[in-house]
């Protein structure tokens, strides 16, 4: 007889597996290469910077794409929305990101979510933006170190 499992767990092949808990973060913690972070920011703005209405083929979609200012209690970010997600955050409204990852765009940061995230709308939150914080304002140089100098500090 088969067991039912929770919405919690997965069965497979007789084996039941615990899902991981979301790990919520904060925009300041947010860093260059980072992914699979997991977000409840605010909506500040919303600027659409690309949108083609016919596709160059027919199995390809419109492309919409826009920089939202979103943040935290912490800081603010640039995220970029694409396609659906342009739709969903508008200014004023409280989002969930989950498993979002940090590109970089001309040495700044962007916030992202490609097709294994996702973007909720939610209620409200209770928190102040710190909008004096801007992650996307501070500029990143991708430095190479030789292994040379690494062995030579060793």
């Amino acid at each position: 007889m088969a067991t039912v499992a929770s919405s919690n767990q997965q069965q497979s092949a007789g084996v039941v597996v615990e899902k991981k808990k979301p790990v919520f973060v904060k925009v300041d913690q947010l860093k260059p290469g980072t992914q699979n972070n997991n977000l409840i920011v605010k909506v500040l703005s919303s600027n659409t910077v690309l949108q083609k209405g016919r596709a160059a083929s027919q199995r390809l979609r419109n492309t919409r794409i826009a920089e939202c200012l979103v943040g935290d209690e912490t800081g603010t970010i640039l995220l970029t929305a694409r396609n659906e997600q342009v739709d969903l955050v508008k200014p004023e409204t409280t989002i969930i990101i989950r498993n979002s990852k940090i590109d970089m765009f001309k040495g700044s940061m962007r916030l992202a979510v490609d097709k294994w995230g996702r973007i909720e709308v939610t209620e409200p939150a209770n928190f102040v933006v710190k909008e004096d914080n801007n992650m996307s304002l501070v500029e990143y140089e991708l430095v190479t170190v030789a292994a040379d100098a690494v062995a030579a500090d060793e």
